[in-house]
């Protein structure tokens, strides 16, 4: 599993001859933050204390996994 480190999001844009900026490094950063936020809100919505593979539908709002 890759990381999301600044070296790995930086050599996933230049595996594509994208260069990357600190300011746009830092919109990435705060997106994964709210990426993170609405996931954890939507564990407590759906009642979920830990987190696991098994669960992890809930954290990204995949509702109709909950039939399988």
């Amino acid at each position: 599993m890759i990381r999301p480190t600044k070296t790995n999001i930086k050599k996933m844009f230049s595996q594509h001859n994208i260069q990357i900026g600190s300011n746009a490094m830092d919109m990435i950063e705060q997106e994964m933050m709210f990426l993170c936020q609405r996931m954890a809100k939507r564990c407590v919505e759906g009642n979920i204390k830990r987190l696991t593979p098994e669960m992890f539908w809930v954290a990204m709002g995949n509702y109709n996994e909950s039939s399988n």
